[in-house]
């Protein structure tokens, strides 16, 4: 009698055994299934640049000359009557201590109309290059060399 109940116990706890793996399979599937689930997303950074930015113009107050710095390096320039497109390479400083991020421009194309400094001229094609300060996170300074001299405008963000 020991014997028989000896191996309807062992069968019991061996079904109760199974069962629990069983279980902790499943749940180790469903955990998977919810961590490959978290990461399916892509991060994407982009240029500190990105974004619309306006200059006022020393001898026009009322006439703001916008720069929009596109994600994907084009750029559009609306000045008075004249707006241009194009696209821009923005370099960051490998070391922010020593130097300062560059900018090239290169205008694809220009509607050759009157900008805010009352200047008529078709751009297409010219390639520029400055070097940008950063005043602040909404400020930023075109400068004619790395060492931040001859800074001869400021930008201000409109939009993010």
């Amino acid at each position: 009698m020991k014997k028989a109940y000896l191996t309807v116990l062992l069968m019991l706890s061996s079904f109760v055994v199974m069962a629990a793996d069983n279980k902790k399979t499943e749940l180790q599937a469903d955990s998977k299934k919810q961590v490959e689930a978290v990461n399916n997303f892509k991060v994407t950074t982009r240029s500190e640049l990105v974004g619309l930015w306006g200059m006022e113009i020393p001898n026009n107050r009322k006439c703001i000359e916008y720069y929009n710095f596109k994600g994907n390096n084009d750029v559009v320039i609306k000045s008075g009557e004249e707006w241009s497109s194009g696209v821009y390479d923005y370099q960051p400083a490998q070391d922010p201590n020593a130097q300062i991020p560059a900018l090239i421009l290169q205008v694809k194309y220009d509607n050759n109309q009157m900008d805010c400094s009352g200047n008529v001229q078709d751009q297409t094609g010219e390639i520029s290059q400055y070097f940008v300060k950063w005043k602040s996170p909404s400020v930023i300074n075109f400068c004619a060399n790395d060492q931040a001299e001859q800074c001869f405008a400021t930008l201000r963000r409109v939009l993010p």
